[in-house]
């Protein structure tokens, strides 16, 4: 009377029906063919990175928005830019010497810097 061996090594015990061996699964003629089938120079292109864009929320909209768009539009987009540049860097300067004359501390001048520049682009200034 034969006794069947399970893949358990119990006797008995339910039939697998695995009739190989892992050592010889990918050896041989078959582990050649697949390493050759696999590319070896893969090229992975770079992804596309979008560059922030440091756009106002509301451009266009203020009550200086007419103004600072018709005065760009005269004197030319570089020239505004370096005005513009000049002004918000007075601005902060102003608020810098208004920050030592009442003891405020760097923190405190960022904050009013920040709040200067959400008024700026509330008001239009900014568009």
């Amino acid at each position: 009377m034969a006794t069947s061996i399970s893949a358990t090594g119990l006797r008995g015990g339910p039939r697998s029906s695995f009739h190989g061996s892992w050592g010889t699964s990918l050896m041989g003629e078959e582990y050649s063919i697949l390493a050759k089938s696999v590319p070896t120079g893969i090229r992975v292109a770079k992804p596309i990175r979008l560059q922030p864009m440091m756009k106002n929320v509301n451009e266009g909209k203020g009550i200086f928005a007419p103004v600072v768009v018709a005065t760009r539009n005269i004197i030319g987009k570089k020239r505004f830019n370096q005005l513009r540049g000049k002004a918000i860097a007075l601005h902060s300067q102003v608020i810098t010497e208004f920050c030592k004359s009442i003891g405020a501390d760097s923190k405190q001048r960022q904050g009013l810097i920040r709040l200067a520049k959400k008024n700026g682009e509330w008001l239009g200034f900014l568009a």
